[in-house]
């Protein structure tokens, strides 16, 4: 995958974030997702979330590593 794949996604998802990052190359990638919709979901919730958008890469190898900070 590439950066911009891995932001795109997140901008998809997270229509009104007010900031995602993403750094990372290849199948390893850090993201932060900052967003009201966050504002009343526990940490481990927020994570899921943003893990369940790359569900089929993370299975596949496709997508070895995703660091999330939300």
């Amino acid at each position: 995958m590439e950066v911009a794949e891995v932001k795109g996604r997140l901008t998809e998802l997270f229509a009104n974030a007010s900031h995602i990052g993403v750094q990372g190359e290849d199948c390893s990638f850090g993201v932060i997702v900052v967003t009201d919709d966050f504002a009343e979901v526990r940490p481990v919730q927020r994570q899921q979330k943003i893990l369940a958008a790359f569900s089929s890469e993370l299975g596949s190898g496709a997508l070895h590593a995703l660091t999330v900070e939300a």
